[in-house]
């Protein structure tokens, strides 16, 4: 049995290839680490089974197990490998909690309205009220935006070197990918593009990308 640790991924990503899932955060912290891994595929059926419950009591990915230990949510997993690891926390105690805080801004603070965004374009798109909505929604990313922008400045990364809250707010500002918003906003496109250009990036995505390419393979010989 591998010492790796095993994470969890769609078998048929709803991204379709682009490296917005969340598994790819925590491909991006065990790349940047240098940490070998393995990945168990599963469908949409078979995350909300009983025995993928065990491991993430809401039927998602990714989870992650390491010997005895069995984690979910992609910003826990990543905390965790960044505490194993060197890399992506500071080495002193202060610069560990102020990377922490990032984290928890990465998803807590600039994620809520992004995925709110994305979830109304699903569900309420012929609603009456969707335009007024989306509306709201994108002032509100804007307002997030703006902060963020205006913290990061002329900085290469949020606090001192790329830390894991660097890593977690990159994925974020991603799920913008063809809205247009973060264009407002250069010196955080340059940021998203500087984390993108980061090879552990690279290695993840292409990791990532070869699952879609195959299940996308697989389905069109079905056909």
């Amino acid at each position: 049995m591998s010492a790796d640790p095993t994470i969890t991924a769609f078998r048929r990503s709803p991204d379709r290839g682009r490296g917005l899932a969340r598994d790819m955060r925590v491909r991006w912290a065990l790349e940047e680490v240098g940490q070998p891994y393995d990945v168990r595929l599963v469908s949409f059926f078979e995350m909300k089974e009983a025995q993928d419950r065990a491991r993430h009591p809401f039927g998602q990915i990714p989870t992650f197990e390491a010997g005895d230990l069995v984690l979910f949510e992609s910003g826990a997993i990543v905390l965790e490998i960044a505490r194993r690891h060197l890399g992506l926390l500071p080495a002193d105690a202060e610069g560990q909690s102020r990377a922490i805080a990032w984290m928890f801004a990465a998803i807590g603070t600039v994620e809520a309205p992004i995925v709110e965004r994305e979830q109304a374009g699903y569900l309420e798109r012929d609603r009456p009220w969707f335009a007024d909505r989306q509306s709201l929604l994108d002032a509100r990313i804007r307002g997030r935006l703006g902060d963020l922008s205006n913290w990061l400045g002329d900085a290469a990364w949020l606090d001192g070197p790329f830390s894991a809250g660097d890593l977690l707010m990159v994925t974020v500002l991603r799920r913008l990918e063809g809205t247009n918003i973060l264009e407002a906003y250069p010196n955080l496109a340059t940021y998203v593009a500087r984390g993108e250009a980061r090879p552990a990036y690279a290695r993840a995505f292409a990791a990532q990308k070869a699952v879609f390419d195959a299940s996308h393979k697989e389905d069109s010989h079905a056909n």
